[in-house]
C-alpha cells in the first residue's frame, strides 16, 4: 500500500541533498513523520497546506517501513500513517509537484 507525504520545497530538497530526514517541524514536535493515504491527502493539503505553492507529493511504499509504521487515530477518528524513525530518499517510490490550481492542490489522477 502506498502512503503520501507533503513536503514544502525546501523540505523535500534538504531530503534529496541529505537522503533523509526526520521531517517537518510539526513531525520534530509530535516524534514522528506524518503520511496521509490517498483518501486523506487531500484534505490534509487543505488543513495544513493551504495555500502554499511549490509541494512535493512523495509515495512510499508500507512495506518498506516496518513496525517503525504505526496506524494511529487522528482527524476525525481515522487511521493515519506515523512513521516513527527518519525516512530514507531510497524508501520514497515516487513523487509529483503538487500545484496550487484556483486555491486547491492538485493530485496526481493515478494516485492510488
Amino acid at each position: 500500500m502506498l502512503i503520501y507525504k507533503i513536503f514544502r520545497s525546501d523540505e523535500w530538497h534538504d531530503l534529496v541533498a541529505q537522503g533523509e530526514t526526520s521531517g517537518a517541524p510539526i513531525d520534530l514536535a509530535d516524534g514522528f513523520i506524518h503520511f496521509s493515504t490517498a483518501e486523506q491527502a487531500a484534505e490534509t493539503a487543505a488543513k495544513h497546506f493551504a495555500g502554499a505553492e511549490g509541494l512535493v507529493l512523495a509515495a512510499v511504499e508500507t512495506r518498506t517501513l516496518g513496525e517503525a509504521l504505526k496506524w494511529e487515530v487522528s482527524r476525525g477518528g481515522a487511521l493515519f500513517p506515523h512513521l516513527f524513525r527518519k525516512l530514507a530518499l531510497t524508501e520514497v517510490t515516487a513523487h509529483w509537484p503538487l500545484p496550487l490550481v484556483e486555491g486547491t492542490h492538485r493530485f496526481p489522477e493515478d494516485m492510488a
